[in-house]
């Protein structure tokens, strides 16, 4: 299944960004020009991978009849130096759960992640410039 989200141009900084009938607001923080009225588009990045993770430890841990209370995970990203990407991202789950099945849920979780599987896979851009007057995708 294919989706598609559509970033739409507000003013100064800040996009409406709608995906399946839902829209997100992404913006810059004041210090970087923007009027801090939505999450960066990098934060969004470090977003995805937090919440895809944590529903596929949900999702495994389901499997297994387990009950993940309290489960939060956090994800860092490291800069890659003064390029314009990241070089690294560390994942960090926590819930209230012995410590000895975490490792094997953990390993599960990320076998079943889209985001961190299309991340750790590496994955082809395109880009297509179009004209005002013609067809654009809806």
């Amino acid at each position: 299944m294919a989706i598609s989200a559509t970033a739409t141009h507000l003013d100064g900084w800040a996009v409406d960004v709608d995906m399946r009938g839902h829209t997100i607001r992404v913006d810059e923080p004041p210090s970087e020009g923007g009027g801090d009225t939505g999450p960066m588009p990098t934060e969004l990045l470090v977003a995805s991978l937090a919440s895809c993770f944590c529903l596929a430890l949900r999702w495994v841990a389901t499997k297994r009849d387990l009950d993940l209370p309290g489960l939060r995970v956090t994800v860092e990203a490291e800069r890659a130096g003064r390029e314009p990407r990241y070089r690294a991202f560390t994942v960090h789950a926590r819930a209230a759960l012995p410590l000895a099945e975490w490792e094997h849920l953990m390993e599960r979780a990320a076998k079943v992640c889209w985001v961190s599987n299309t991340m750790a896979g590496g994955v082809e851009v395109k880009y297509v410039a179009t004209s005002e007057d013609a067809r654009f995708p809806e």
